[in-house]
C-alpha cells in the first residue's frame, strides 16, 4: 500500500461538504474525524483496530455537519490522526520514530513532538505506541506531500475564497476530547473548550459568543485551557487580515460511547444544539470583522 490507496480504494483522503452556493462567512474543518485506517498501518500497528483509534475525533464532522444546511462549506479527513495529523506543522517529525536521519528543516523539539504527537504521531491517546515497526522517513515524506499538502491548500483555498466573497472569512476548526483526565489526573472535563489562542486569532466577539451559547445552552465551557488551540488554529488565524480561526473541542461523553466508539442517547441533542451555535454565530453583525482593533485581546 501507497499513501495514494486512499484513491486506489475509491476513497479519498479528504472530502468537501458544501452547499451550492456558500451563504455565509464561515469555513469548518475536521481534521481528526478520518476512520479510514490504511491496511499499510494496521500492517505495521501494535495496536488494535480498537484501540488505535483513541486519538480519533469520532463522529464530529457528522455532528457539525448542520454546518452545510446553514450554507458554509465543511472540509472532513477521511485519513486517521494516527497516520497523519494536519494539525500540525508540516515537518513535526519525532526523531524516536525513524532510523534516518531527518531533513535540517524539521522541527524535532516541539513541545508535541516530544509528547509523541508530531506530524506523523509515533503514539495515540494514553501515551500507547503506534508502531510495532516503523515507517521509514520516506513513507513519511510521501504522507505529508500527497495528503498533507491538498489538505491545506484546500483549506487556504476555502478561506480565501470566503474572505473575497464577504470580505472576512471564519474558520471553525471542530475537535472533540475523552471525556475525563488532564494528564492522567482523572479529573473531569468540561463539555467544550473553546480556542482562539488567547485572543489572537480571531476577534474576541467570536469566541466569547462562542461561549456565551453554549453557556446559554447548559454546557459547562472554558475558553483557552487547557486547549488553546493547534496549527491550525494558529496559521489561519490572522483577524487584523480578516481571517479569523477558533478551535472548538468537544467532550466525547456527551455524545459517543467511548468503549465502542458508537454514538449515545445524547447525540442528537448535542448536534441540534451544535446547529443552533451556528446560527447564533452567523446572526451577529459582522461588519467589524474584516478589521480588527482587539485581536491581542
Amino acid at each position: 500500500m501507497t499513501p495514494l490507496e486512499f484513491k486506489e480504494e475509491n476513497n479519498p483522503p479528504f472530502r468537501l461538504f458544501a452547499p451550492a452556493e456558500q451563504r455565509i462567512p464561515y469555513v469548518f474543518s475536521s481534521p481528526h474525524s478520518g476512520c479510514i485506517y490504511p491496511n499499510s498501518l494496521m500492517d505495521a500497528s501494535a495496536l488494535s483496530h480498537h484501540d488505535i483509534r483513541r486519538s480519533e475525533d469520532v463522529l464530529v464532522d457528522r455532528l457539525f455537519s448542520s454546518a452545510v444546511e446553514i450554507g458554509a462549506p465543511l472540509l472532513a479527513a477521511q485519513f486517521p490522526r494516527a497516520w497523519l495529523d494536519v494539525n500540525r506543522e508540516p515537518y513535526e517529525l519525532d526523531p524516536k520514530l525513524f532510523g534516518e536521519r531527518l531533513p535540517g528543516h524539521a522541527n524535532t523539539q516541539s513541545m508535541r513532538v516530544t509528547g509523541g504527537l508530531g506530524t506523523i504521531p509515533r503514539l495515540v491517546a494514553e501515551n500507547l505506541p503506534i508502531y510495532a515497526r516503523k515507517p521509514s522517513l520516506n513513507e513519511a515524506l510521501n504522507r505529508i506531500e500527497t495528503i498533507y499538502r491538498p489538505y491545506h491548500e484546500a483549506l487556504r483555498r476555502l478561506m480565501a475564497q470566503s474572505a473575497v466573497k464577504f470580505g472576512h472569512a471564519v474558520l471553525v476548526d471542530c475537535h472533540s476530547m475523552p471525556s475525563s483526565g488532564f494528564k492522567g489526573q482523572g479529573r473531569s472535563r468540561p463539555d467544550i473548550i473553546v480556542g482562539d489562542r488567547y485572543g489572537t486569532s480571531c476577534a474576541g466577539e467570536i469566541s466569547r459568543e462562542i461561549v456565551r451559547r453554549f453557556s446559554d445552552l447548559g454546557y459547562s465551557v472554558t475558553r483557552n485551557k487547557p486547549y488553546a488551540g493547534g496549527f491550525i488554529t494558529e496559521h489561519y488565524g490572522r483577524p487584523l487580515r480578516g481571517l479569523h480561526a477558533v478551535q472548538i473541542e468537544i467532550n466525547r461523553g456527551l455524545y459517543l460511547n467511548e468503549q465502542t466508539y458508537e454514538p449515545s442517547a445524547g447525540f442528537h441533542r448535542l448536534a441540534e444544539d451544535i446547529r443552533s451555535v451556528i446560527a447564533y454565530l452567523v446572526s451577529l453583525p459582522d461588519t467589524r470583522f474584516s478589521a480588527i482593533s482587539d485581536a491581542a485581546e
